[in-house]
């Protein structure tokens, strides 16, 4: 098989829950650890960080990645999902895992992954490792997919654990109230390794603080500890947080003798974009009119992205939507300004919310504008409309943003 045809039958043979939802979920680490052992636990062959939470999750694994990348570390990144190419997940000092080495993998593995019936995330995982214990990485930073206790990632023996924060988000797996899912979310805590907390929130901070006694694990919470003021490259107001959990993760691994010097941390942060190519977070595509799209897509990664977008000038707002079906529109919809013009898309995937459903949805809560076969077409609406002076935001979904033109 060439790439795609690779790509192809990954697809189709192993459900990925990121585009077909619930049925491709699977709530055990068996096949993750029959595959490993198989591959002979790549994942003991390399350090490690591991980081969870409900937002900037992504944000703060390149950020982190970037700083131990200006430290002079060969520095393995596992991320999901991917915006444009199944590649961007696995990467090495900014790098992309080769097509070759992703079609070598599956053709080398394929009969067994067949047999175990493996997801397409777990697949994807046992990739990931054992892509990195052959490149012989210094460090590997391994962003959660879903979750945490029983997350495909989490049969890696971290140096240091980090949960961001906790939202609604996920909430048929991980369940329906902030303590239920922050005890998901707290199985990535370990035995003897210390914890980063990136934000105190007093409906969870104590299902943290009972599993790190449990686990004798030391607990560090970013946003009380640190107070020094980092830039970052990466523009939205919502990253000050990332960066706080950042600095405080670099001080716990400096503590355990991991060589990072203040001007790393500094220039990693400011260079995160240029080391690991992160997209999709308040990414400027253009000015005049300025268009920006970002991939928040739950109550409290949108409270962020919506409040900044009101601090920009702009004389229209323009607003090309879309989302997946399995959001709480209830909750979600009445966030969004009523003076903006929407363009209604659905994000193309199995997954995707159809745009008239969501025309309709909107509409109850004073959102008014017209649906679009596509997130091109309706962005390219958007353009033809919109004034110099005007704005356009292009969000709801990270699968909306896949479908831009990024680079």
């Amino acid at each position: 098989m060439n790439y795609q045809e690779t790509l192809d039958w990954m697809f189709a043979q192993l459900p990925m829950f990121h585009r077909i939802g619930a049925s491709a979920f699977k709530k055990d680490l068996t096949n993750t650890l029959i595959f490993a052992h198989h591959l002979d636990n790549p994942q003991n062959k390399f350090k490690s960080i591991h980081v969870g939470g409900t937002n900037g999750k992504g944000s703060t694994s390149h950020m982190l990645a970037s700083v131990l990348m200006e430290a002079g570390y060969k520095v393995g990144l596992y991320t999901s999902p991917h915006l444009k190419d199944f590649r961007e997940r696995i990467r090495i000092n900014g790098e992309m895992i080769s097509e070759d080495e992703v079609i070598k993998f599956i053709d080398n593995n394929k009969d067994f992954l067949e047999h175990q019936k493996l997801s397409f995330f777990e697949m994807t995982v046992g990739m990931a490792f054992h892509h990195f214990a052959i490149q012989k990485v210094d460090f590997a930073v391994i962003e959660v997919g879903l979750g945490g206790r029983l997350d495909s990632t989490n049969i890696i023996t971290p140096i240091v654990s980090v949960i961001t924060n906790i939202g609604y988000d996920h909430m048929q797996f991980l369940g329906d109230t902030l303590p239920l899912i922050a005890a998901e979310k707290a199985g990535i805590i370990k035995k003897n390794i210390p914890v980063v907390i990136g934000e105190r929130q007093e409906e969870v901070i104590k299902i943290f603080e009972q599993k790190a006694f449990e686990m004798k694990a030391g607990l560090f919470i970013a946003d009380q500890l640190i107070h020094e003021s980092y830039q970052t490259s990466l523009k939205g107001n919502y990253q000050k947080n990332n960066v706080k959990t950042v600095a405080q993760t670099v001080k716990i691994l400096q503590d355990k003798g991991v060589e990072i010097g203040e001007h790393h941390l500094k220039n990693g942060l400011l260079n995160v974009i240029k080391n690991t190519s992160l997209m999709g977070r308040w990414q400027i595509l253009q000015e005049k009119p300025k268009i920006i799209c970002d991939t928040a897509h739950n109550k409290e990664g949108l409270t962020y992205v919506l409040n900044q977008l009101q601090e920009e000038k702009f004389e229209q707002l323009h607003i090309v939507l879309g989302m997946v079906n399995d959001k709480n529109l209830a909750v979600i919809l009445p966030m969004f300004p009523k003076n903006a013009l929407y363009y209604f898309c659905k994000p193309d995937i199995p997954r995707g919310l159809e745009a008239v459903m969501l025309h309709q949805e909107a509409q109850k809560f004073g959102l008014q504008g017209n649906v679009y076969s596509s997130v091109e077409e309706a962005l390219n609406r958007a353009k033809s409309v919109a004034q110099e002076n005007d704005l356009i935001f292009v969000g709801g979904s990270t699968f909306v943003v896949a479908e831009l033109p990024l680079s």
